[in-house]
């Protein structure tokens, strides 16, 4: 695979089942983190290559727990991919963010539990800032893009990460309205950590499906209510990502994408060689050979 693609969109199969998709290929990146949720498919899309990678596999076929995180970041940076957008269906734990609404957070609350968050471990430490989780810059290309094509935009607030696959009892989500958390779902983390520590500029465009449990006027959430919700918005969603990638400029510069020039902790001398070369692609640029 020699293609460069700088702009990335991880989701659902829909979003890259849209008509101004054009020179379409896929591919299949083995990594050393075993195979990605699916093929990578490739297209044009307003003048640009972008990598569109099906989160849960084709057919929904991984839980929130057992999506190949590690597996799909770590291809798209092989790809050359500096940009990922990221389409996630959520639950609103706050009145203002009604569903068929779309925000764009700005912050994480990382509550699971049984997933592995870092390409780094024994053998190699490095720890990476993620005071702001997502990049700024990003972010507001995406809240401009969502308002542009007509999508009722939020931009801001906190998105809380259960373990899933279950949806939070009345109580849970009730705790997590008091403390202060806006949106709530299962699969941005670690995706968005992982993207940090590749150095990936990374953004959320969040669809608010349902009031999760919290809401005592409404229903509490169901797989029919996010499913039916989501799939309304599938074409605002299709049409913000493509005004996002009409607007972003791939060379740009922003702070994350330099997140581990002062984060590698481990001499290089103590490093296994493996280690260095299954992780080449991520720290090349500090660890030169």
């Amino acid at each position: 695979m020699t293609e460069q693609v700088q702009i990335a969109v991880i989701g659902g199969s829909g979003l890259y089942n849209m008509p101004e998709l054009t020179n379409v290929e896929k591919h299949h990146i083995p990594t050393p983190f075993g195979d990605p949720s699916g093929e990578i498919v490739i297209g044009t899309l307003r003048g640009k290559r972008v990598a569109f990678l099906p989160r849960h596999g084709i057919g929904h076929i991984y839980s929130p727990t057992t999506i190949p995180h590690k597996a799909n970041i770590y291809a798209l940076k092989t790809l050359g991919v500096r940009f990922i957008i990221g389409v996630n269906a959520c639950g609103s734990l706050i009145e203002e963010y009604a569903p068929g609404n779309i925000v764009i957070p700005d912050q994480l609350f990382d509550y699971t539990n049984s997933r592995d968050r870092s390409f780094f471990g024994t053998g190699m430490v490095a720890h990476v800032g993620v005071a702001e989780p997502y990049c700024p810059e990003l972010c507001e290309i995406v809240y401009q893009a969502v308002k542009t094509v007509g999508g009722t935009a939020h931009k801001g607030g906190t998105f809380l990460i259960e373990e899933g696959p279950r949806f939070a009892t009345r109580a849970e989500s009730l705790v997590f309205k008091q403390w202060g958390c806006s949106l709530i779902g299962m699969t941005t983390c670690p995706e968005a950590f992982l993207a940090r520590e590749a150095e990936i500029a990374y953004a959320t465009m969040a669809h608010v499906t349902d009031y999760d449990s919290w809401h005592i006027s409404e229903e509490p959430v169901t797989v029919e209510m996010v499913v039916a919700t989501f799939h309304r918005n599938i074409e605002i969603a299709q049409k913000a990502v493509a005004a996002a990638v009409e607007q972003l400029d791939g060379n740009a510069e922003y702070a994350c994408h330099s997140a581990l020039a002062n984060a590698i902790m481990t001499d290089r001398s103590k490093v296994a060689p493996e280690m260095l070369k299954a992780l080449k692609p991520i720290i090349g640029r500090y660890f030169v050979e």
